[in-house]
């Protein structure tokens, strides 16, 4: 038996006893996982669900975020959009019935995220207003302080596990936990939980952030995900996906942006996931309406898919001996796709046994 047969055989053996270990895991985590989901059935048998309804409001503001949450008489506003949209949302909430907010939310002192909130804090009463302990020397953070003085609004800082009431809702902070040099990573993060729907928003919160967020311990499992950073690469991590396990991602972005959000790559990650996206770029505003039980959404998900060349570890990489760099590349690739398909097989097991299948669409 040649040298290179007998290598060719060891590959053979270990790719297989890879596939092996790999199929078996999955076999764990899904019964690791319909156990988990028994005991919450059981656990939730005797819960009562909340008797009404909570809107979520993902306002369409361009190149920027701004979310309005009602339930019931009591509303939250979390940032305003960039200085040009605070007349804007203004008149959004007096569409929709809003005289006074229990809690406006700052995520970060950029302008395309705070810009417009001078104007909601001079036009409505606000019971509690919340921002980062981050400065920041522009003139749109100025405004925004000088608003808070004129009507006598103190700061309420963040605190890492807090937890606060929206009528039947609740929502809790899960970042910052510390400074960031980098402004995005202060952003105000937190999980809203209505009934059994959570949603999960982030601000700009880029991986180093949803690393700590992902470690603190608090679940931020998830039904919608505002997507961090209007859908830029550099957020929505992979781990911060795997902790939370979105159905549904809401993209927040303007029409033929500069920066090039939302970034295919991400786009691609849901894709593979089986998350299904909103963008208000596509759609403009977009709403969630739940009961605590059912999600209906005023639109159906976004078809527009971005494709770039995935990933395949191994391939491409030149070399005087070609043959063996082919060979190393099928099986990498092998392994790198057997992978992929494993964690899709996960997501859709998981996303079953969360029993999700009664999410509806309306438009």
């Amino acid at each position: 038996m040649s040298r290179n047969y007998r290598k060719n055989y060891r590959k053979k053996a270990s790719l297989k006893h890879r596939i092996i270990e790999l199929v078996i895991l999955l076999v764990i985590m899904i019964a690791v996982s319909a156990a988990g989901a028994i005991y919450d059935r059981d656990q939730n048998e005797n819960k009562v669900m909340p008797d009404g309804q909570m809107t979520v409001h993902f306002i369409d503001v361009g190149q920027g975020d701004s979310i309005l949450i009602q339930c019931g008489a009591h509303a939250m506003l979390i940032d305003a959009g960039d200085n040009s949209c605070g007349t804007k949302v203004q008149a959004y909430l007096e569409n929709k019935g809003v005289a006074k907010l229990d809690y406006v939310i700052g995520t970060h002192p950029d302008s395309d995220h705070i810009g417009g909130l001078d104007v909601i804090i001079y036009k409505f009463d606000c019971e509690n207003v919340m921002m980062p302990d981050c400065e920041k020397k522009t003139n749109t953070y100025r405004d925004v302080i000088s608003a808070m003085k004129e009507k006598n609004y103190i700061n309420t800082l963040p605190e890492v596990g807090k937890k606060y009431k929206l009528g039947d809702a609740e929502f809790t902070i899960l970042a910052p936990s510390k400074k960031y040099e980098d402004a995005n990573n202060n952003s105000i993060s937190i999980i809203l939980q209505y009934g059994d729907r959570r949603f999960l928003f982030t601000g700009d919160a880029e991986e180093e952030e949803e690393q700590d967020i992902v470690n603190a311990g608090i679940s931020i499992d998830c039904d919608v995900y505002k997507a961090g950073h209007h859908g830029s690469r550099t957020s929505s991590s992979e781990e911060l996906l795997n902790a939370a396990s979105p159905a549904f991602a809401v993209i927040s972005c303007g029409e033929g942006n500069s920066y090039g959000h939302p970034h295919a790559r991400t786009l691609n990650e849901f894709r593979q996931r089986g998350i299904q996206v909103f963008r208000t770029d596509e759609q403009g505003t977009i709403e969630a309406v739940t009961d605590g039980v059912t999600i209906k959404w005023n639109c159906s998900p976004s078809e527009t898919w971005k494709r770039i060349k995935k990933y395949s570890p191994g391939i491409g990489k030149k070399s005087k001996n070609k043959n063996k760099n082919k060979n190393k590349g099928e099986y990498l690739l092998c392994i790198w796709q057997m992978h992929l398909y494993l964690r899709q097989l996960q997501e859709l097991c998981m996303r079953f046994l969360r029993q999700r299948q009664d999410t509806q669409f309306i438009r």
